[in-house]
């Protein structure tokens, strides 16, 4: 099995190295195409007005001043020599992509660009409770867990206009107490927030951020299975219709364009 990896965190990540141990508990063919820099937030941007660099670091790992959808794109069609990787692995990000924020995140939208070019594709993220450069994440947890939900799911499949997004609990191995398949939450709270600050010359900027504050979310939600110390399997798509709307629109508006 050929497995690319990729993340938002950049090539120098704890969490991409994480990421390769779990590709290689799997299998010795593994590709990698990262960020050059860190993208967090990046959600499915596609690079398009400026070029892109391509750094070599050896004959299977690549950094790339780009996007991770940019470097999912290059790395399967252009990088990766001979067959299409047989599955895109992207992560293991440092902090959790849950609830809404799986339509900004970086980790999510590689393994969309994944999905979107016909490879099956995982997001994984390994969740915090505070995002301090003194702060560690769990990564052993994320390594103790992850080659067997991503050979389990694979054993299982899922549809192909699908993304598979796992967070892992921020606890140690011997804490975690189960896997739960589960739904995206939304939190019954604004957790960003943009802080204003003023640099030395007195000129006033902004600082966008996240608080940090645990919202009280709903049974079966990705948020509840990571608060309480589960693994959260959550199958994504990117169709944002809300069939409930169209069905009630369908009755209203239609037909000729409505006048003033």
């Amino acid at each position: 099995m050929r497995i690319l990896l990729t993340n938002d965190d950049g090539i120098h990540a704890e969490g991409l190295m994480a990421l390769e141990n779990i590709a290689r508990a799997l299998t010795d063919d593994v590709w990698v195409v990262a960020p050059e820099y860190e993208q967090s937030g990046a959600s499915r941007a596609l690079t398009l007005a400026d070029p892109l660099r391509v750094r070599k670091i050896n004959d299977r790992k690549w950094a790339v001043t780009g996007t991770p959808t940019d470097c999912v794109m290059l790395g399967v069609r252009n990088l990766v020599e001979g067959k299409a990787p047989d599955l895109v692995l992207s992560g293991v990000n440092r902090g959790q992509n849950i609830a809404e924020d799986v339509t900004m995140s970086g980790t999510v939208a590689g393994a969309i660009e994944g999905m979107a070019l016909g490879i099956p594709s995982i997001a994984l993220s390994q969740s915090m409770l505070a995002f301090h450069d003194e702060v560690k994440a769990y990564w052993e947890t994320a390594e103790a867990y992850g080659p067997g939900i991503v050979k389990r799911l694979l054993e299982i499949g899922w549809p192909k206009d699908v993304i598979m997004n796992v967070n892992f609990p921020s606890r140690p191995p011997e804490e975690v107490t189960a896997v739960e398949v589960t739904r995206q939450g939304f939190r019954d709270m604004h957790i960003r927030s943009a802080e204003k600050r003023t640099d030395l010359r007195g000129r006033d900027y902004y600082w966008m951020g996240f608080s940090g504050k645990l919202s009280n979310p709903a049974e079966g939600t990705d948020l509840r299975a990571t608060y309480e110390g589960r693994i959260s399997v959550t199958p994504l798509h990117i169709d944002l219709t809300h069939n409930e709307t169209v069905h009630a629109l369908k009755g209203m508006l239609g037909g000729a364009p409505p006048k003033l």
